[in-house]
């Protein structure tokens, strides 16, 4: 089994967990707990690439709680990233809000819009820090799960575990 098999395994098993009727986070979510996540990220994600980063903690009606947002001025290549965390599993995103966003963090590195410097930082404070990072390729892909958005023409694995609902 690949590495793309096992997370959509992953995504699969999250998706089946107990929990509300709204999706927002499973039986047992743990705010305090996420924020603490969400808060070493910063610190680290500010550390490593030497600029502040500001988490985004008022988000309500989805299925993330937390962003954290790398400062354009930061990356290399002048590319304001996005982080979310996700209410499941410990899952992390990351995305542009440039208009011909990428794929993943390898498109952006191979269109030379991310350094591989900075890819490295980002990955490997995701990693130190428990996350996993799930690919765009993943996120994009219809929504074929368990839960009552299966019916749902536009919903895709993004919107959810990445998404306002």
């Amino acid at each position: 089994m690949n590495d793309d098999d096992r997370t959509r395994a992953l995504l699969h098993a999250l998706d089946r967990l107990p929990g509300p009727h709204h999706l927002e986070h499973p039986d047992g979510f743990d705010r305090s707990a996420a924020r603490f996540g969400a808060t070493a990220l910063r610190d680290r994600l500010t550390r490593d690439f030497g600029r502040p980063c500001s988490p985004d903690e008022g988000i309500q009606d989805a299925s993330f709680s937390f962003r954290v947002d790398v400062p354009a001025e930061a990356p290399g290549a002048g590319l304001l990233l996005a982080v979310r965390l996700s209410n499941y599993g410990d899952l992390a995103a990351v995305t542009t809000p440039a208009p011909d966003s990428h794929d993943d963090l390898d498109d952006a590195v191979r269109e030379g819009a991310l350094s591989a410097a900075d890819r490295v930082r980002i990955t490997a404070a995701l990693s130190r820090l428990g996350y996993r990072l799930v690919p765009q390729r993943l996120l994009r892909r219809r929504y074929d799960g368990a839960t009552w958005l299966a019916a749902e023409d536009h919903a895709t694995w993004w919107t959810r575990f990445f998404d306002h609902l």
